[in-house]
């Protein structure tokens, strides 16, 4: 996340390429919020992207990249993926992370 690399992985049997954004916690499990850019999901992906959440215990074949940062264009609500942040790579964060980036 500090170096901005996308990611390409596969999740719920779907190619995805994504940036991840905010990492922590829910429900005792470790969460993604993450913006995709390109790839496949089961709901379609708009021509910009789109924000997905991810369970990371189900993502798999991952592989990091180089390639330009993608993070969507509006923010305007709070994110309600993940519970306790671990990092978010905005340096104006809410949510207190643990870590800066």
């Amino acid at each position: 996340m500090a170096e901005r690399k996308q990611i390409v992985c596969v999740y719920g049997g779907y190619r995805r390429e994504l940036c991840p954004i905010i990492l922590g916690h829910s429900k005792g499990q470790e969460k993604a919020l993450t913006y995709q850019f390109g790839g496949q999901s089961e709901s379609g992906l708009p021509p910009r992207g789109n924000w997905r959440c991810l369970w990371l215990a189900q993502v798999s074949n991952v592989q990091l990249r180089d390639g330009p940062w993608h993070s969507g264009s509006t923010h305007k609500q709070p994110q309600g993926c993940v519970e306790a942040v671990d990092f978010d790579v905005n340096l104006r964060s809410p949510y207190n992370p643990i870590h800066r980036l």
